[in-house]
C-alpha cells in the first residue's frame, strides 16, 4: 500500500500534535484542521485515504462536517470518528450520518493507525485511482490528467468538476448537482461555475480537434470522447 494522504480534523492541539507524530512516523502525509469549516473545506478541495474526525468541534457538530464532506466530496473518503461519546446511540448516530469507523477517547495510537491502514485498504480495493475516458486519463492520488498524452493545467477546482463528470460519465451532471459538490450549501453569489467551466475547457478542449466537454441545454455538462454524437 502507498503511503497514506490523511486529513486529521482536531481542535484539540495536543491531541492533533500526538497523533501527527504517531501517524507521521508510519511515513504517513497529514494535513490539519482545527476547526468543522477548514476540515470541510480541505476534504472538498483535496483527495485523501482518510479523514480522521474528532465529532467536539467548536464551530460546526462533527456529525454535520461528515455528512457535509459526504455530500460534496468528489470521491468516496473513509471517516474515522473520534469522540468521548461512547454510548450505543452516539454510535449509531455517527455510523448513520456516514462515518465508517468509531474510536472512543482515550484510545491506543496504534489501534488507530491499524484501523487508518484497514480503512484505506478496503476504500483503495473499491475505488481505482486511475479513469480513462477516450484520450482523456485522470489520476486521483496525484491529481493529475492528460488528454493524448498532453497534461492539462487545471485548477484545484477545475480538476474536482474534471472528476465529477468522469464519474459520471457518460452520464450529463446538472449544474446544481455541479455546484452542491463543489460549494455545498454555501455557493457564491456570483456564477462562479460558469467561470470555472470556461477556464476547464480552455485547458481540456482548446488545443485539441474535437471539445469533449459538452454542455447540455437546460441540463448541465457531460463528457463526450472522440468517437461520439
Amino acid at each position: 500500500m502507498n503511503p497514506l494522504k490523511i486529513l486529521l480534523i482536531e481542535d484539540n492541539p495536543t491531541i492533533a500534535r500526538q497523533i501527527g507524530e504517531f501517524l507521521q512516523a508510519h511515513g504517513w502525509q497529514l494535513d490539519f484542521a482545527h476547526n468543522g469549516r477548514q476540515g470541510i473545506g480541505l476534504a472538498l478541495d483535496q483527495i485523501y485515504d482518510l479523514v480522521i474526525l474528532d465529532l467536539n468541534l467548536p464551530d460546526i457538530d462533527g456529525l454535520d462536517v461528515c455528512r457535509q464532506i459526504r455530500e460534496g466530496a468528489q470521491v468516496n473518503i473513509p471517516v474515522l470518528m473520534l469522540t468521548a461519546r461512547d454510548a450505543f446511540a452516539d454510535k449509531a448516530q455517527g455510523f448513520n450520518t456516514g462515518a465508517d469507523d468509531y474510536l472512543t477517547k482515550p484510545f491506543d495510537p496504534r489501534e488507530l493507525a491499524l484501523r487508518c491502514r484497514a480503512l484505506a485498504r478496503r476504500n483503495q480495493l473499491h475505488r481505482s485511482n486511475r479513469i480513462c475516458i477516450g484520450e482523456l486519463t485522470i489520476r486521483h492520488r496525484e491529481q493529475f490528467a492528460h488528454r493524448a498524452g498532453r497534461p492539462l493545467k487545471l485548477t484545484a477546482t477545475g480538476f474536482r468538476i474534471l472528476t465529477i463528470l468522469a464519474r459520471a460519465y457518460p452520464e450529463a451532471v446538472s449544474r446544481s448537482a455541479l455546484t452542491h459538490q463543489l460549494w455545498g450549501d454555501n455557493p457564491p453569489e456570483t456564477d462562479a461555475l460558469k467561470s470555472h467551466i470556461y477556464s476547464l475547457r480552455q485547458s481540456l478542449d482548446k488545443p485539441f480537434a474535437k471539445p469533449m466537454l459538452k454542455t447540455i441545454t437546460n441540463v448541465g455538462y457531460q463528457l463526450e470522447t472522440a468517437g461520439e454524437n
